[in-house]
């Protein structure tokens, strides 16, 4: 299934530098956390706080992310992120992130989430309304 993309755009500040002065690995998980977070109320009109207040959180169960070139202190970069798949266990998310003045790939790869439920901390099926939502989004013709 193909779904709709969407984007974010933020700049490396001083505090995602690491000793090799460039970004540290691990912001990049946190730059698409963070997309994912603005794109989840922005773009598909239902946020984080829409899950917590009705008592479901989402959890990262595995990632994959290949880097490919660094980010430096004051680049600008954007994140396009996409569903690649959601059924009532899973939901996996690929994303890329781009430098924007050379618009070329500094990495990519992919989240699996699952939900659980606030008031035990497990892991609960993805309810069938929240499955429809995100499926609205897919592209014509996919």
């Amino acid at each position: 299934m193909n779904y709709a993309t969407f984007e974010t755009e933020y700049r490396v500040r001083p505090d995602d530098i690491d000793m090799f002065r460039h970004v540290h690995n691990s912001k990049y998980l946190d730059y698409v956390l963070a997309a994912r977070y603005d794109q989840m109320e922005r773009c598909y009109g239902m946020s984080m706080e829409h899950f917590l207040q009705n008592g479901y959180g989402w959890l990262v169960r595995a990632v994959f992310i290949d880097y490919k070139r660094p980010l430096l202190l004051g680049d600008y970069f954007v994140i396009t992120t996409s569903i690649e798949n959601i059924d009532e266990k899973n939901c996996r998310v690929k994303f890329n992130i781009k430098n924007k003045a050379t618009n070329k790939v500094c990495c990519d790869g992919w989240f699996d989430f699952v939900m659980i439920t606030l008031a035990d901390g497990k892991s609960c099926k993805i309810p069938g309304q929240v499955i429809a939502h995100y499926a609205s989004f897919k592209k014509e013709n996919a």
